[in-house]
């Protein structure tokens, strides 16, 4: 991949020669000049949405070096195992003082999800390959799969949290030792949390819709724990029928979670880009000196790394020398103006 040199601006001759179409191609790393033009909501409603529904720019907010940005993931995925597993181990050892047998159920569960982020370490590790003849666009994709694991286990977590609370709905059981339990589910939400946060921070910082992904699934065993809470306090105050409905409810909630990972995850598979990104690289493309028109913007997420293909319009009348300079001055401008772009392929073509 060669290096990014950048031209002067020039008056273009108008010499009638040769009119050809012009390719170039090559990734870059620069500092991130991206910039968004649209309001945040405030408030108890704006943070409310926030939890189920993290906004995302489809883009990051400062790491753009591809290596360094899948170091940053591995190192999210290992920081988040060792929170997740002391907390589980801080179960454990409440499951052992308290001898109850739902909190162990519970522990259980939050081991297993832990581990759901192996698949998502193995993609960062195999996503970092050189391409190949035959995988000419390198491996990010196995991000992405990583990603559908990630939304297959949110969905099970759904399933799982609305047949218990159907099941205790219908089969009423009462809790034992309610201030274990209590405290047990304090650990899993406070644990669960801190990891989503972190997770979900990284995974934007990065521009891994994965890593988000497996964000909002440790916030689903977070809600988990906190119906745990919930459930015991409503019990301890007279009110059985707390933990069902608390379950029932905890179940809506992980499904809101599931329709923002699927959603992100899907458009990522699908070549789905934020349509500011196709602005800002329009209005970059334009503001090139040379460049006529744009004929077209096409954009796809490889991994947690973009990549661009376009067309644009020259005068007619310039050398092929001249076209070149003019492609390669676009193509450089592009990877400043959009955030995370890896690759840009810029076809100039005569106007009409």
């Amino acid at each position: 991949m060669s290096q990014t040199r950048k031209y002067p601006a020039q008056e273009i001759s108008a010499e009638p020669r040769d009119r050809a179409a012009h390719v170039t191609r090559h990734g870059v790393s620069r500092a991130d000049h991206h910039h968004h033009g649209h309001a945040h909501r405030t408030g108890l409603r704006g943070l409310v949405h926030e939890i189920f529904s993290p906004h995302s720019h489809d883009s990051a907010d400062s790491v753009d070096d591809a290596l360094e940005s899948s170091a940053i993931g591995i190192r999210a995925v290992k920081i988040s195992l060792v929170v997740l597993g002391l907390t589980a181990a801080l179960q454990v050892a409440i499951v052992a003082i308290s001898g109850s047998v739902a909190l162990a159920a519970d522990t259980i569960h939050n081991f297993s999800d832990a581990l759901t982020a192996v698949p998502l370490w193995i993609a960062f590790v195999v996503g970092r390959r050189a391409a190949t003849r035959r995988y000419t666009y390198g491996f990010g994709r196995a991000e992405d799969l990583a990603g559908l694991f990630v939304v297959a286990m949110i969905a099970l977590s759904a399933a799982i949290a609305g047949y218990e609370a159907l099941r205790r709905l219908l089969e009423p059981a009462p809790i034992q030792h309610l201030g274990w339990v209590a405290a047990a589910g304090l650990i899993g939400f406070l644990g669960n949390e801190t990891v989503a946060l972190y997770r979900i921070r990284v995974g934007r910082r990065i521009g891994s819709a994965a890593l988000v992904a497996d964000g909002l699934h440790a916030r689903t065993d977070g809600f988990t724990s906190l119906a745990v809470l919930l459930s015991a306090g409503g019990v301890a105050l007279g009110f059985p029928m707390a933990d069902p409905i608390v379950g029932l409810l905890i179940t809506l909630a992980i499904l809101a979670v599931l329709r923002t990972a699927a959603r992100d995850v899907f458009r990522r598979l699908m070549d789905g880009v934020d349509p500011a990104l196709v602005t800002s690289a329009e209005r970059a493309l334009v503001a090139e000196p040379g460049v006529q028109n744009v004929r077209s913007v096409r954009m796809r997420w490889i991994g947690h790394r973009l990549h661009a293909d376009v067309e644009v319009d020259v005068v007619p009348t310039i050398t092929l020398a001249d076209a070149h300079r003019v492609a390669h001055a676009a193509e450089h401008t592009l990877t400043h103006a959009v955030a995370k772009l890896e690759t840009a392929l810029v076809h100039a073509y005569p106007a009409h």
